[in-house]
């Protein structure tokens, strides 16, 4: 999942980008309301922190700006907590949730979850697809009740699929939601993290579309003799 962090403060900028990556985020930043803006309208976000009080373009024009483009994607924005009108104002701006300053970095983390999941059509923490389980709150996949060891690009490779199960994702989507803007973004990658993925797993749940992606579903039932 690849999440868009636009905030001013360098140190809570810093910070978000810090306790994203740590749960298994792709992350990209950026520090004024500009830069953020033309993010957002360029590149594919799975979700988006977005605080309010921005320099060159506060987040209000920015969000009401992504909107008018058609720019769905899931956005939290950031108040301080005594200024209840920005809250109003973002949600009218097509806002989803909010968080007040100053806030836990649990919350935020809690909150993104559930963005995420409900704009994949999921109301639920654990996402299942036959014997695999992956719980978004812990970031823990286990197999048939065994836990399963990922590294973090396997994490969010399995992740995505997880969340978008039963549709055809394109490689080129992997790439693009699966790293951030400064990543070397080689196709090849997602091949050889897909292949480590479904040997980890020992489960035929990601299967080949040929010339289109891949997909996720529950495996076949065995053949009756």
């Amino acid at each position: 999942m690849r999440i868009l962090v636009v905030e001013d403060d360098p140190d809570l900028n810093r910070q978000l980008v810090t306790s994203l990556g740590n749960a298994g985020y792709a992350v990209d930043h950026a520090l004024d309301g500009e830069e953020g803006h033309y993010l957002g309208e360029n590149e594919p976000y799975d979700a988006v922190i977005l605080d309010i009080g921005l320099p060159k373009m506060d987040g209000l024009r920015v969000l009401e700006s992504w909107r008018k483009a058609g720019r769905d994607f899931p956005v939290l924005i950031l108040t301080a907590r005594d200024r209840w009108g920005d809250k109003v104002q973002g949600f009218d701006a097509g806002a989803d949730d909010y968080v007040a300053k100053p806030f836990h970095m649990e919350e935020i983390l809690a909150r993104l979850r559930a963005l995420v999941r409900r704009a994949a059509g999921h109301s639920k923490s654990d996402l299942v697809c036959g014997p695999v389980h992956l719980d978004t709150r812990s970031g823990r996949v286990l197999v048939d009740g065994n836990q399963i060891r990922l590294t973090s690009h396997e994490y969010r490779l399995l992740s995505y699929l997880m969340h978008h199960q039963g549709r055809v994702v394109s490689r080129t989507e992997l790439v693009e939601h699966l790293y951030d803007q400064d990543f070397d973004r080689d196709s090849n990658t997602v091949e050889v993290f897909v292949g480590r993925v479904r040997k980890k797993l020992g489960v035929d749940v990601i299967q080949t579309v040929r010339g289109l992606g891949y997909v996720l579903g529950p495996p076949e039932p065995a053949a009756r003799a």
